[in-house]
């Protein structure tokens, strides 16, 4: 059965495409769902039109992510460590610490979205980045001190 994809399905294909499937994964999974319409006239224009919708949509929330982004970049978290012998902590900073700090300081910042190439285990300045909406990232300072 051909269908046209609404949404991005993992290992089918992304949304506003066309693809053949089987009938009863058709039937039972993806039109249910509202993950996908029957290829049919109708449903070409129907899907055309949501796309334009969600095109818009995405730019909106881009422009939204870049504006917080920016904001992200005058940010300075401060997060004070336990220091052991010759400066070194106990443990290691984490994405979680990161986000309550940020949130404390009215960023809502989801610790998934926190990368750390490298567990933060050292005093002095480090430079993150957090992956917002639609590949824009932003970067932030961490500042480590002894407590």
């Amino acid at each position: 059965m051909k269908v046209i994809l609404r949404d991005d399905v993992a290992k089918l294909g992304t949304a506003g495409e066309a693809v053949t499937v089987r009938d009863g994964f058709a039937r039972n999974y993806l039109v249910p769902r509202q993950l996908a319409y029957v290829a049919t006239a109708g449903a070409l224009k129907k899907i055309e039109h949501e796309m334009r919708q969600r095109a818009r949509v995405i730019e909106r929330e881009k422009l939204t992510a870049e504006e917080f982004a920016k904001r992200l970049e005058t940010v300075t978290v401060t997060i004070p460590m336990r220091v052991g012998e010759e400066e070194r902590l106990y443990g290691s900073v984490t994405a979680q610490m990161i986000s309550d700090n940020l949130e404390r300081q009215g960023y809502d910042v989801d610790r998934r979205t926190i990368v750390l190439e490298e567990p933060i285990r050292t005093l002095g300045s480090h430079e993150v980045s957090a992956r917002l909406k639609h590949g824009v990232t932003g970067k932030f300072r961490v500042n480590v001190v002894a407590e």
